[in-house]
């Protein structure tokens, strides 16, 4: 997940679950989401991402979606505005088809506000929706106001998103409310529900 530049290939393996140990392919221009993050971001989720429906914003090589898959997710969604990263999420999942249903997913290339609306047009609302947008920018906010407006997450449903500790996210949008924060260094994983903290 993520979308900004960084030099040369990175490898990252899914760290739990079904499909455990399985190689990614990472764009070489991507911020693949790091393996303790990733780690984290299941962690706080628990048993809450079994048989749920999953999107993954900002999807760079699919890795949270895929990780949510393997843990178990019903259905994982996958928005990536760029071509390479596009062609590698395709790519992870063609390697699932054995053991996964090809129902299991869908990919949408463009923007991630707009792919959530696109979403939210064509499919049930989302429990878990995963935002991993380029650091230092205005995406999150964009993406979380995009979510809103569409009622895209469900009633019980949770929204997290990675983000810079410098990045200032509102404590309120709409319906949802920010509840705990966790830092690893630099990075801040931020959740947000209707009305209320989870974990």
């Amino acid at each position: 997940a993520g979308g900004t530049p960084a030099g040369g290939g990175v490898m990252a393996k899914i760290t739990a679950g079904q499909f455990k140990g399985m190689t990614l392919i990472v764009p070489e221009a991507i911020r693949a989401t790091e393996a303790k993050v990733r780690q984290a971001v299941f962690n706080i989720l628990g048993s809450f991402v079994e048989g749920a429906r999953v999107l993954d914003g900002y999807a760079g090589s699919g890795a949270l979606g895929l990780e949510a898959l393997s843990r178990g997710a019903e259905f994982a969604a996958f928005i990536e505005s760029d071509p390479a990263s596009i062609l590698a999420i395709r790519d992870n999942l063609a390697r699932l088809e054995r053991q996964l249903p090809r129902s299991a997913w869908r990919v949408v290339h463009g923007e991630a506000d707009w792919g959530i609306r696109q979403l939210a047009a064509s499919e049930p609302p989302f429990d878990v929706i995963l935002l991993d947008p380029p650091y230092r920018s205005e995406e999150g906010k964009k993406a979380l106001n995009s979510v809103v407006e569409c009622a895209i997450l469900a009633p019980s449903g949770v929204v997290v998103i990675e983000h810079d500790q410098r990045t200032d996210l509102p404590a309120e949008l709409g319906p949802l409310r920010r509840g705990k924060r966790h830092r690893y260094g630099d990075t801040v994983l931020s959740l947000y529900q209707r009305g209320s903290d989870r974990s």
